[in-house]
């Protein structure tokens, strides 16, 4: 649901206890505001993974990473995976530069995600022999 009237929801998709949330074109801080809150409502109905998907996204401003830095503190203190999908080569590069990738696992897309996360849910319930 949107915040205000005339706004565009974040889309999300859920699939089992993990949340996928799609960035818009450019994240600052109304768009940034947007995704954080999304995020902390996952985690706060139980989710145990969180992917931000990039697909969209051209451009990640100061304040955008400001926000990000809340979600991985958030997606921190309640013990869950963050994953960023689908990330642009010059925002990936921006991501090691300001080291969020020592807190964050980046891949190409949301398949390389799920298979990240599918082992972790799995190996708990199966031997693989």
């Amino acid at each position: 649901m949107a915040d205000t009237p005339g706004e565009i929801p974040v889309q999300t998709r859920c699939i089992g206890d993990m949340a996928i949330i799609y960035a818009s074109d450019y994240l600052n801080k109304l768009s940034g505001e947007r995704i954080e809150r999304e995020c902390k409502r996952q985690l706060g109905s139980g989710c145990r993974a969180l992917v931000i998907n990039f697909r969209d996204t051209e451009l990640v401003n100061s304040i955008g990473v400001s926000i990000l830095m809340g979600v991985i503190d958030a997606a921190e203190q309640n013990q869950a995976r963050l994953i960023f999908s689908d990330v642009n080569s010059h925002t990936a590069k921006l991501f090691e530069m300001l080291g969020i990738t020592r807190h964050v696992s980046v891949v190409k897309d949301e398949a390389e995600a799920l298979e990240l996360i599918t082992p972790q849910t799995n190996a708990a319930g199966t031997s693989g022999q």
